[in-house]
């Protein structure tokens, strides 16, 4: 949040200068992202009053009469929009001939015609603001034509507040000097309240029951919609530019000033928090609001930015009392306030206003909108319509629930004082709003809490300089907090506010006491588990991602995985509707990211949401050479490749790793069907391993082979067992088998390791071959048995073992080869 230091001063006269804020925001847990010091307008800029606009025949320009003081009168050619039609005596912001501004120096020169004096800037040409759409103006008798700007436009400093989710009371200026006024024990100067009201106000206002059920699940209800709704009218408004000191603030605040009556609400929102809106009164069919859910699903609303939304019976909308006959709606909304066909949509409550009802160049009588809308709607509803407003903004983290009718209050103030408006003397005020409850506690738990020595004295002190209203009793604290506080709720949080505002500086150095709970004892041990993994994999090379659990049924069918059972009911967009069923598909999308040729070797550790219930998954892909060629010859990506890989993870873990090659309808439907096994992890079944399907990396734009394995999560241990290595040496044998195509080394190591017995160590294929003299439709695959006792083997103890297992390989059908 973005506040010009000036504004806080005004609130906090005594308030220490601005360089010496950060620390104390630090203490209050409000760190500043920045201190930017915004300088005043240059030398050079003056004011000027427009005595007459016209438009240049034959051209998009406008000559501009202009009134500038001591220097006389002078005209300008201007082409900015804004300027057609300007009424005489509004004022904009003259550069001067002989000012160099943005490395340009302006002087006099022809356009069209005119003599054009200088030039008439914007907020963005004077580095004021972000604004180049139009002339920067402002209101007749702003200042004497002539008065330089800077004197008017004040160097200031803009504070930038780092505000976390559960502190919207602070999101304005009036919030953060209370809580600046608490922890420095400062007075604070509240602004003008506005004309209070007497008596009923003219408008008529509905608002939805409480407890409605959502249509789409029975289970849920909604708490309130809108508990609490404030509206005033003020009439005979001259709509033009707002005031330059509130100007000032808005742009320094980071907002773009666009005329009276909208800057009069979005500043009552910077000021108090209270986010309002106001509506053409023209617009307001008998002088009734109505606050209502829904239109049918499939209506669309039209805001007044001229965007089209379509809503549903979920939506809270704001209706004018047009009388016209009632249409079908959803039976579960037919209630009071329900929404009528053809009604006009003010606008999308607490989101954005609607076409109907905005506020016009002609407007002069308006309706103020104050109201408390329930956090949790406006939320999904803006979150599943896309619409991101600084209202929803705060009103998603909580507005304070009582504070309606002070905003309609002041902005009818600022109407009334800028605009010559006239603020009707009554005020509309329906609803009964929910507030922070009762909190009790003692000082003692709160000393415990935090560890330090707080007499329950300062407490009470601290609360109520915080607006709290506190009864003690002895030890005993009985809280009130004020209505602003809605994330004050349980005594933990009085501990937090006293140690903020006691200065957390304060809290002990000491090393709390560390208590185990039996049911603890090994907790981390899947954690350790899951760091050896990460560390084993980025060891071997492999970086690791974090992707998206959320994917939509088009991505798992690309991807030939599990289609999703597991939907969200406010998905952010529509790729991202449901939650993933396998970890592959979001490595493959990944590896599609990577430029074509670049070697991809990514891992990721994640949870997925099959039908069969929640699992954590370990996935590793390779794509490309794992070690491109250069002067050495490099290694290729193969499967061979990934398969070492694997094994090496194992080695490092202290693991048994096996693949068995899987045929048929056990092959997973995104691997090639001839490059597929079972991932065995110490004996134990745990996941696949494979080549991509060739339609499957077309499906993700994936050129040449990808290799993918995916394994559940944790990976199961083995028990550590130590032993001396043998003295004996071990005795070599070599053995070719010739077997058909479809039989996998698998099976043949199977048959060996069975038939061998206890001597044989290891055995390792070393060279397969195919071609003559070998048969068609077979092949020959040469393996190293490494054979070793408890003492030397000699040829009688190993030749027999041969002889038996060669017995064995014919007795299959299969052959030996001799040479």
């Amino acid at each position: 949040m973005k506040l010009p230091y000036t504004w806080l001063k005004e609130l906090l006269p005594d308030l220490p200068p601005a360089a010496d804020l950060e620390p104390i925001l630090a203490q209050l847990g409000l760190p500043l992202e920045g201190i930017e010091d915004v300088p005043a307008p240059i030398a050079g800029v003056v004011l000027a009053a427009v005595t007459e606009a016209a438009p240049i025949d034959g051209t998009q320009l406008t000559r501009l009469a202009l009134d500038v003081g001591p220097y006389g009168a002078k005209t300008i050619a201007s082409g900015a929009p804004n300027a057609v039609g300007l009424r005489a005596g509004t004022m904009v912001a003259l550069v001067t001939p002989g000012t160099t501004l943005g490395g340009m120096e302006y002087g006099v020169r022809m356009l069209q015609g005119v003599e054009s004096w200088g030039m008439a800037a914007s907020a963005k040409e004077l580095s004021l603001g972000e604004s180049a759409a139009g002339l920067m103006l402002f209101p007749a008798g702003t200042a004497a034509p002539g008065t330089p700007m800077h004197t008017v436009w004040a160097a200031d400093s803009v504070l930038d507040v780092e505000v976390t989710p559960n502190r919207a009371d602070v999101l304005s200026a009036v919030g953060l000097a209370r809580d600046l006024a608490a922890f420095l024990k400062l007075e604070l100067m509240m602004p003008d309240a506005g004309p209070q009201p007497t008596g009923n106000g003219a408008i008529r206002v509905s608002l939805p029951p409480r407890g409605l059920v959502i249509e789409r699940d029975p289970s849920r209800k909604l708490r309130f919609g809108c508990d609490h709704f404030a509206a005033r009218t003020v009439s005979g408004i001259q709509n033009g530019p707002s005031p330059l000191w509130m100007q000032r603030r808005l742009t320094l605040a980071g907002m773009r000033p666009i005329d009276l009556i909208v800057d009069a609400s979005n500043y009552v929102m910077l000021e108090l928090g209270q986010p309002t809106a106001l509506y053409d009164r023209r617009d307001v069919t008998d002088d009734q609001i109505i606050v209502s859910f829904g239109l049918r699903q499939g209506e669309t609303v039209r805001d007044l930015m001229g965007g089209e939304h379509g809503t549903g019976p979920e939506d809270l909308l704001i209706l004018d009392g047009r009388p016209v006959p009632i249409s079908s709606v959803a039976d579960a909304f037919a209630t009071a306030g329900e929404v009528k066909a053809g009604q006009g949509v003010l606008g999308i409550a607490g989101i954005m206003g609607g076409e109907h009802g905005r506020v016009r160049v002609d407007t002069s009588d308006v309706v103020i909108e104050s109201a408390h809308f329930d956090p949790v709607l406006l939320r999904r509803t803006s979150t599943r319509l896309g619409l991101k407003t600084d209202a929803v903004y705060r009103y998603e983290r909580g507005v304070d629930p009582l504070l309606a009718p002070r905003g309609a209050n002041r902005v009818a103030g600022l109407l009334a004082a800028a605009g010559g408006g006239t603020a009707h003397p009554g005020l509309t005020l329906v609803g009964t709003p929910d507030v922070p409850g009762v909190i009790g506690a003692t000082g003692s738990q709160i000393r415990a809490l935090l560890g330090m020595d707080i007499s329950t004295t300062e407490m009470s002190e601290i609360l109520t300089r915080l607006g709290c209203e506190v009864v003690t009793a002895d030890d005993q604290l009985t809280v009130t907090p004020p209505s602003w506080r809605i994330d004050m709720a349980i005594w933990q949080d009085l501990a937090e506010e006293v140690a903020r505002l006691h200065g957390f500086i304060h809290l002990p150095e000491t090393l709390p006491t560390l208590r185990i709970h039996t049911s603890n004892i090994g907790a981390e041990k899947e954690g350790l588990a899951r760091a050896n993994l990460r560390r084993a994999l980025a060891g071997l090379g492999a970086q690791e991602v974090v992707t998206y659990t959320f994917t939509s049924d088009e991505e798992a069918a690309k991807a030939r995985a599990e289609a999703p059972t597991v939907r969200l009911q406010n998905p952010l967009t529509a790729d991202r509707t449901a939650m993933r069923t396998a970890l592959y598909p979001s490595l493959l999308k990944a590896a599609g990211a990577h430029p074509k040729g670049e070697r991809v070797l990514i891992f990721e550790i994640g949870r997925i949401f099959p039908a069969s219930g929640e699992a954590e998954r370990v996935g590793l892909l390779m794509r490309g050479d794992l070690a491109p060629k250069t002067h050495q010859p490099g290694m290729a990506g193969t499967f061979g490749v990934f398969k070492g890989l694997l094994e090496s993870l194992a080695a490092s873990l202290g693991a048994g790793v096996e693949v068995r090659q899987l045929r048929g309808d056990a092959v997973p439907s995104a691997l090639h069907p001839g490059i597929a096994g079972e991932l065995v992890w110490n004996g134990q079944g745990v996941g696949w391993i494979g080549a991509l399907h060739p339609a499957v990396a077309a499906e993700f734009g994936l050129k040449g082979e990808t290799f993918l394995l995916e394994a559940a999560l944790p990976l199961p241990g083995r028990a550590w067992a130590f032993r001396d290595p043998s003295r004996a040496p071990a005795a070599w044998r070599d053995l070719a088998i010739i077997a058909p195509n479809a039989v996998s080394y698998g099976e043949l190591a199977a048959l060996l390791k069975a038939e061998a017995g206890a001597l044989l160590e290891t055995v390792e294929p070393f060279d397969v071959y195919v071609g003559t003299p070998i048969p068609e439709g077979e092949r020959s695959v040469a393996v190293r048995l490494v054979f070793r006792g408890e003492k030397t083997l000699t040829d009688a103890e190993v030749d027999p073992v041969m002889e038996r297992l060669i017995g064995a390989i014919r007795a299959q059908g299969w052959g030996i080869r001799d040479k």
